[in-house]
């Protein structure tokens, strides 16, 4: 391991690091699971009302407390998609920085959405928690 050490870090003066490497202020962000980013933006716009693409990507970062990174190139095509499908609908209007942005904002369908895939997903991790609590007596 020493021995891969760039020229800038002298071995004598390297010393390896100590305890958990994610913890504090350098948290390893993870990238959003298939099939969540539209949920969440749901969600999101359900709570906060109208917000433009980056605020939403910026929001669900910080609402997973800076564990999931929202790729740009992922989250306008989930939004294209939901406006096509009617659960969100979009203006143009001024960002804080008074640039012109695409606000979004969740349409009575897309509460309806909200609602169904809110109620599928607790279903599905309430099924998900039964197999983490699962024990071989449980099962005999």
């Amino acid at each position: 391991m020493l021995d891969d050490l760039p020229v800038a870090f002298p071995k004598e003066a390297w010393h390896p690091p100590v305890g958990n490497q994610n913890d504090g202020a350098m948290k390893q962000k993870t990238d959003v699971l298939q099939g969540t980013l539209a949920l969440m933006v749901l969600k999101t716009l359900d709570v906060l009302g109208p917000l433009h693409g980056y605020g939403i990507a910026r929001r669900i970062e910080q609402i997973s407390g800076d564990l999931l990174a929202v790729n740009q190139g992922t989250l306008y095509p989930v939004l294209l998609k939901l406006e096509q499908e009617g659960a969100i609908a979009s203006e143009w209007g001024a960002s804080e920085n008074n640039r012109r942005a695409r606000f979004y904002r969740l349409t009575r369908e897309g509460r309806k959405q909200l609602q169904v895939e809110t109620q599928d997903w607790e279903q599905t991790a309430a099924i998900i928690g039964r197999f983490f609590e699962a024990k071989a007596e449980d099962l005999s």
